[in-house]
């Protein structure tokens, strides 16, 4: 170490006094740091040159701090950097900073990127993060497209027990089993998960940016009484693509799962999450995990956590999501546009929606969940002076058969009956429908006021509606004190709007960095928007039989669209490179130019392609079937069938449904010499045989999967393909594409 000189401030000498020093300001040494396994055990300042990258190579971390009570601090410029060139995010490996069992420790200014995780502390008490910039940490490669969602890319938040979100997702900053933890002023960007709490208590996080990354920006487990106050974690999303799909898939800007309690979120800005926040009682609490005496189960939940003026909006899903937990208040919050709805609260108990801002909601709804408030077997819940605006519904009561859930511990023990419900002092103006109940169930309506409402109720005859005239007694906010100076919430009003989550194959776009989006894909021409680009990039394009195109945009603002484009039959590997100054990127793509002849048809139980697969393919020639050549096989059905996609009338008149259907589809494509790989997106089964070789075999019952295989041709040739599909019931896709292999 070197210790770099003290900074003395001598006191002038006083008539008549002797002379006096002043204290000498603290000073700490250099540590230069350059190998992996380095122990610190005391306050220091850490210098990493320019460009070092320092690998942990025994996945235990670089940097040990091996002391309590000491503060290290990182120089202006030195980045501990864990990847070195080439290494793909989802490649990253190793720990930047480890803490174990050390209490009272400061770590300030430092940046941490290239890892499997930045930080990862255990047992410290009084740790205090500060001024930390760790973006660029571990994230998956997404599978979702902008054309099609991928299953393969939910997040499983419902363990963390045995650290399963660290070692499964890895984290920016992961602090486990401490109390008294300060997170403050910290940044997170392009990463998956940026700050998780496991079971840390009586802890501070504010004044933080954790925007732009593909699972969640806070998340707690088993953490109770934290103040978590004007942070921004805005576009924490996986699973959107606007206008073709909303899923979330348990994304989250403030992720909420397994017994936490009397939190205080406030002034948070947690928009363009896949929930804004993403609240779950957990599997211990509802008897899943482990046996405890039935009075146990009584309450348990995430219980009198206080969310208070943030702004939950643009999610995919839902605003706020809270499920199974008792005693919660939901104080003058922004849910704006969300997709689903902007309060979920399944099973919730004792909870108080009050003032909040509920507009928009629903648009791209599943069935009857929709709109402003949709809350299922609820109990004793107080919805109060909330302003509803233009929903599809503002609010949903129901109880339905709980089936296998009513066993439950939880269950058994707090009940399931949607009852004791309070509506009153509310607005509507302009929502679809006001009320909905559906079920056995109760609820009370005091005095609400409607306006341009297009309908006042539904209510199913097993509903008991008790009317009163009394007014709501007046509401106060709860008090409560917000940490930090920064003022997150409507900062970022130029994003606002769903069609503002962008997705790339590493997560949400942040906007301000270059982008090459796919815009649309027809098969034999692809077009990409170019974000954020300078006026003349240098574009390059290879391949045979392709050509390229780059539009002139209608605005300043607008992006402008390259188009890459093929006239001649067959397929047509190309590389497209686009480059400026301080960006380069480069993208593969198979152009594709091919008559397909595809068969519709419906089957029945006894034609169940599983067990009778010739008398399933003989439906092929019953006249009922519904013959039609398009260019391409790309089916995203959802819960629609053949009918609904954009084909020829014959098949739309057809009138197939959803629900057990069939398609063969056969082709005769040229291909080169070499190999190439054959993938296929499907729900349900699939088959999939080239120049007489089956290279796909999934005929089975599943949720979304993605199948490949290879085929491997010593010679150009003309080659035969057949795909088979099947739907059995709900969601549905059939995609095929095809493409060289690259070595």
């Amino acid at each position: 170490m070197r210790t770099r000189p003290l900074i003395l401030i001598i006191a002038g000498i006083l008539l008549g006094h002797p002379t006096v020093p002043a204290p000498a300001v603290e000073t700490v040494p250099d540590l230069r740091l350059t190998s992996d396994d380095t122990r610190v055990s005391q306050s220091c300042r850490i210098v990493i040159d320019r460009g070092v990258v320092i690998e942990d190579r025994n996945n235990n971390g670089v940097l040990h701090v091996a002391a309590s009570n000491i503060t290290i601090e990182f120089a202006g410029g030195s980045v501990l950097r864990g990847g070195p060139d080439g290494v793909t995010p989802d490649q990253y490996t190793g720990y930047g900073i480890r803490i174990d069992g050390q209490h009272n420790v400061t770590i300030r200014g430092a940046r941490i990127s290239g890892f499997y995780a930045g930080l990862w502390a255990t047992d410290g008490d009084g740790l205090t993060l500060e001024d930390i910039d760790a973006s660029d940490n571990r994230r998956a490669r997404l599978r979702s497209t902008p054309l099609a969602e991928d299953g393969a890319d939910w997040l499983f938040p419902h363990n963390n027990d045995d650290n399963e979100w660290l070692v499964n997702y890895g984290a920016a900053l992961y602090v486990e089993d401490s109390n008294n933890v300060t997170v403050r002023r910290c940044t997170v960007r392009h990463g998956q998960n940026a700050l998780c709490l496991d079971r840390v208590n009586d802890s501070q996080v504010y004044d933080n940016d954790f925007s732009f990354n593909s699972g969640w920006g806070i998340a707690l487990w088993r953490s109770s009484r934290n103040t978590i106050t004007r942070n921004a974690c805005d576009f924490c999303v996986r699973g959107y693509s606007h206008g073709v799909y909303n899923r979330g898939q348990d994304s989250a800007g403030i992720l909420m799962f397994e017994q936490n309690n009397d939190n205080l979120i406030a002034e948070n800005s947690a928009t363009h999450g896949g929930d804004g926040f993403f609240g779950f009682a957990g599997r211990e609490a509802l008897g899943e995990t482990s046996q405890h005496p039935l009075d146990w189960y009584k309450g348990r939940g995430n219980s009198g956590n206080r969310l208070i003026a943030n702004d939950f909006s643009y999610a995919p899903a839902h605003g706020i999501e809270m499920t199974f937990s008792h005693g919660n208040v939901f104080y003058g919050n922004r849910l704006v546009g969300n997709a689903i709805c902007g309060v979920w609260g399944g099973y919730s108990q004792d909870t108080l929606i009050a003032r909040n801002h509920i507009e928009g909601n629903g648009e791209m709804a599943y069935g009857l969940e929709r709109g402003g408030i949709n809350i299922e077997h609820g109990r004793g819940n107080r919805i109060l002076a909330n302003a509803f605006v233009n929903n599809k519904c503002g609010i949903h009561l129901w109880w339905d058969e709980e089936g296998d859930l009513a066993k439950r511990p939880w269950a058994l023990a707090n009940g399931t009956d949607s009852k004791d419900n309070l509506i009153t002092g509310n607005t509507f103006n302009g929502d679809a429908l006001a009320y909905q109940f559906r079920g056995p169930s109760e609820v009370t309506i005091g005095p609400n006021i409607l306006d341009n409402v297009r309908q006042t109720m539904q209510v199913e005859e097993t509903v008991t509606r008790h009317e009163t005239t009394d007014p709501a007694a007046p509401i106060e906010q709860p008090r409560y004190g917000a940490l930090g100076t920064t003022r997150p919430v409507g900062a970022r009003e130029h994003l606002r709007g769903r069609h503002n989550i962008i997705m790339t194959e590493w997560g949400p776009w942040d906007h301000e960095s270059p982008l090459i989006r796919l815009l649309q894909d027809k098969g034999d021409a692809v077009e990409y928007s170019l974000h954020k680009m300078p006026p003349n990039p240098r574009i390059t394009l290879q391949g045979q039989g392709v050509t390229g195109r780059l539009s002139q945009p209608a605005t300043a603002d607008a992006a402008r669209v390259y188009t890459v484009s093929t006239t001649e039959p067959g397929l047509h590997p190309y590389l497209l490179q686009i480059e400026t100054d301080d960006f380069r990127d480069r993208i593969r793509g198979t152009l594709s130019r091919i008559d397909w002849d595809v068969t519709f048809f419906k089957w029945t139980p006894d034609t169940d392609p599983r067990e009778n697969l010739d008398a399933w393919r003989g439906l092929a020639q019953d006249p009922s079937a519904v013959s039609v050549r398009t260019g391409r096989l790309v089916f995203s059905y959802g819960y629609g069938g053949p009918s609904d996609q954009d084909l020829p009338k014959a098949l739309k008149d057809a009138d197939l449904g959803g629900d057990r259907f069939g398609m063969i589809a056969r082709a005769h494509v040229p291909l080169p010499a070499g190999r190439w790989v054959f993938t296929t997106l499907s729900d349900d089964g699939v088959r999939v045989v080239a120049d007489g070789r089956t290279l796909i075999d999934n005929w089975t019952w599943h949720v979304p999967a993605r199948d490949s295989g290879i085929l491997e041709l010593n010679r150009a040739g003309t080659v035969e393909i057949l795909v088979e599909h099947f739907e059995i019931d709900g969601y549905a896709v059939m995609e095929l594409a095809i493409s060289p292999a690259i070595p």
